[in-house]
């Protein structure tokens, strides 16, 4: 349980990184829904989970906020990365777009 918010942040991360963000240079806004968990699986998969709050105190331990300005995105090797620090250039647009 300890890592399964994280997990679930980075399933989202891995699904719209995977689409418009790497390539966009407005990003969207992820829809992120209440009482649903998503996950990045062991296999590399995202999951999807409906959440009931019989366990959340369980769930919560051990899980951490992500930081504000944290990017998520798919490396070439496939690989689910995150990045906190600056990810935008002074006037609003992605730094890693293409050129």
């Amino acid at each position: 349980m300890t890592g399964f918010a994280t997990k679930a942040l980075l399933a989202v991360a891995a699904l719209g990184a995977s689409t418009t963000l790497a390539f966009a240079q407005a990003a969207e806004p992820w829809e992120l829904k209440p009482d649903m968990g998503y996950a990045y699986g062991k296999d590399g998969k995202t999951l999807a989970y409906k959440m009931g709050t019989n366990h959340a105190g369980d769930l919560l331990k051990g899980a951490k906020k992500v930081p504000k300005g944290t990017l998520f995105f798919i490396g070439a090797n496939g690989q689910l990365y995150m990045r906190s620090g600056p990810y935008l250039e002074g006037d609003g647009n992605f730094k890693f777009g293409p050129d």
